[in-house]
């Protein structure tokens, strides 16, 4: 896959880098911030190649690429003029709750990575003392467990840099915040004692580290302040008097008001999570593994994860053992998935996305790349999220360290017996719901049944078929779909086909119909045929890079076409001389709708040679 092609293709159907306030990225997504989300075309992003879906949520335009989005992300940050976390006066500003969960998103995105290796490492380690194979007396055990630690102990610090860029405010600023509430003379007075005083002022003394309510707080009342000093001091002393008096005030402020508010605040949400945990578990955890996955869809999982650590740092938290469930359930749907179907390409794609699921914890490409697309398995995953979550939420499992819930990551919930109990639970009844009643819709099974009885008895019902003969747009030598040097085409991702090597550089209309796509760049044109059959010609690999060099369209997008009618001109000689393949793929892009689609045993047609037979 050519990232930079993808990340040129995104940015321009996202309305260019002038509609792009500001981008960053998490395990699976693009995360734009859109000046105007009108401008971005969503239907021509989700149909580009390496694109699980679209979705806007939480003020987000958010575009979900899979496990490659760091490659796609970094391509985009070349060619675009903006930088990471950018901001802009003219964002669209949402609803309250779109920000606030924007905000919190924006802020643990960066750090999903060190989440995610940290948490592992801790759950290693937890694995290894229990085998017997490491001592925790041992210099190797407590130098490792200093790097599993360290990103969840100086959360505080993190927090304050992410969130004072989310927020347009100094991060260093933010952080160094964050780093007072956990600097020695601070948590030495906690050792002395619980109270001390400033300027008189009594101040409860608290443990911050692993902490984020105080420093959400902290940080969003020290951005609205950098912004008033901003404007009333002079901008030649602004260097080191807006940070100065920034942390003269907010330090003192976050230890005598805000941080203890922010603790106590934390600490009763998590006393109410524990409490209804208490009075019945079964309920709570059931509705929150039924309700992960859709709150994982709209982005409003985030929403949990200060609620998780702040549970943790106490101790442990009931919250993430119930959710864990909805993971599971996830990773069983996709297991169920590959072992149910025949079909080769969705196969691959579910043994895919299970993998980084079930070794990882990232189900993102699961949810968008399987769910979403059979919805049929919608309720699956929420009734075997939900009888995961009743198990842990009955019998009181917590989670004792951050890791994404995996195979690998079980040793990270407490009892681990039990835990591992309640997600097996789930990902089993996904699996065995899914094998059992089937993830395609009554259409999708007609045409799997209908495609099964043609292939494998071919003689029986000739009657019952119609056939549609698609004939051919360009003058060259035939090859299989499966020989194309792109594996977006090769793997019929797109749907099946034929490709051709043209030896002549014109390319006319294989059907009567209507000119339903034409690329601003002339190298891909798409026809809907006048019985609805959706025909995509694009004549290259990778061609969209010419930027319309070398390409002469004779048509406009909404034309009305006879087969025969030229469609565009294109120089075959100067494509290959700047480095492209004049391979051009017809792909039937809605083969879902019809029984098959047979290409030619032909090694070279003309025009007007048949090249497809499409059986209705």
């Amino acid at each position: 896959m050519s990232y930079d092609k993808l990340a040129k293709d995104i940015l321009q159907f996202v309305g260019g880098d002038q509609n792009v306030s500001s981008l960053v990225h998490c395990a699976t997504r693009l995360r734009f911030k859109l000046k105007d989300n009108k401008k971005a075309q969503k239907t021509e992003i989700q149909n580009l190649p390496g694109i699980l879906s679209v979705v806007e949520s939480g003020g987000q335009f958010q575009v979900v690429v899979g496990s490659h989005v760091s490659n796609v992300y970094e391509e985009i940050i070349k060619i675009g003029n903006f930088g990471e976390n950018s901001s802009s006066t003219d964002e669209s500003k949402g609803t309250i709750m779109s920000i606030i969960f924007e905000t919190v998103s924006r802020s643990f995105s960066p750090l999903i990575g060190a989440f995610a290796g940290a948490g592992m490492l801790k759950a290693v380690l937890t694995v290894l003392v229990s085998l017997g194979w490491l001592s925790q007396e041992s210099g190797t055990y407590h130098i490792l467990s200093a790097a599993g630690n360290a990103v969840f102990y100086f959360l505080p610090i993190m927090l304050g840099i992410t969130l004072a860029t989310k927020l347009g405010a100094n991060p260093f600023v933010g952080g160094t915040i964050g780093a007072a509430l956990l600097e020695p003379n601070l948590t030495g007075l906690l050792a002395e004692g619980k109270t001390t005083s400033f300027l008189s002022v009594p101040v409860v003394l608290m443990d911050y580290s692993s902490s984020v309510f105080p420093i959400f707080i902290a940080v969003s009342i020290y951005a609205v302040l950098e912004k008033f000093l901003k404007k009333v001091i002079h901008k030649d002393v602004q260097m080191f008097l807006v940070p100065m008096l920034s942390l003269a005030i907010i330090v003192p402020l976050t230890v005598i008001a805000f941080g203890p508010f922010g603790v106590y605040a934390g600490n009763a949400i998590g006393s109410g999570i524990s409490f209804l945990s208490a009075k019945s578990g079964i309920l709570t955890g059931a509705v929150l593994g039924a309700a992960w996955t859709f709150l994982t869809i709209f982005g409003l999982h985030w929403a949990l994860v200060p609620i998780i650590l702040a549970n943790i740092a106490a101790g442990g938290d009931p919250i993430f053992a119930m959710v864990a469930s909805g993971v599971f359930a996830q990773m069983g749907v996709a297991l169920g998935i590959f072992l149910k179907t025949k079909d080769k390409q969705v196969k691959a794609l579910a043994g895919s996305t299970a993998v980084p699921g079930l070794l990882a914890g990232v189900t993102e490409p699961i949810i968008y790349g399987l769910v979403l697309r059979f919805k049929r398995t919608v309720p699956y995953v929420a009734i075997a999220g939900a009888v995961g979550g009743a198990i842990n939420g009955l019998l009181g499992v917590k989670g004792i360290t951050f890791a994404f819930p995996s195979l690998l990551s079980i040793s990270a919930f407490s009892p681990v017996g039990t835990y591992t109990i309640g997600v097996l639970a789930a990902l089993v009844c996904g699996a065995l719901l899914t094998i059992l009643f089937g993830f395609e819709d009554k259409k999708q099974q007609e045409v799997a049944s209908n495609q099964q009885e043609i292939d494998n008895k071919p003689e029986n019902k000739p009657s019952l078929m119609k056939t549609v003969s698609i004939v051919s747009p360009l003058t060259g030598d035939v090859k299989l779909l499966n020989q194309v040097n792109d594996q977006v085409f090769s793997s019929g991702a797109l749907g099946k086909g034929i490709a051709i090597e043209p030896t002549t550089g014109n390319a006319f209309s294989p059907v009567a119909g209507v000119v339903s796509t034409l690329f601003p760049t002339g190298h891909a044109i798409g026809i809907t045929s006048e019985e609805g059959i959706e025909i995509l010609i694009h004549i290259g690999i990778d061609t969209v890079q010419l930027d319309g060099k070398y390409y002469n369209p004779q048509i406009k997008q909404g034309d009305q076409v006879k087969q025969g009618d030229l469609l565009v001109n294109f120089d075959i000689e100067r494509i290959k001389e700047a480095g492209y393949q004049v391979t051009t793929p017809i792909i039937i892009t809605n083969t879902v709708n019809y029984l098959d689609v047979i290409p030619t045993d032909a090694e070279r047609v003309a025009l007007d040679d048949s090249i497809l037979t499409i059986v209705k």
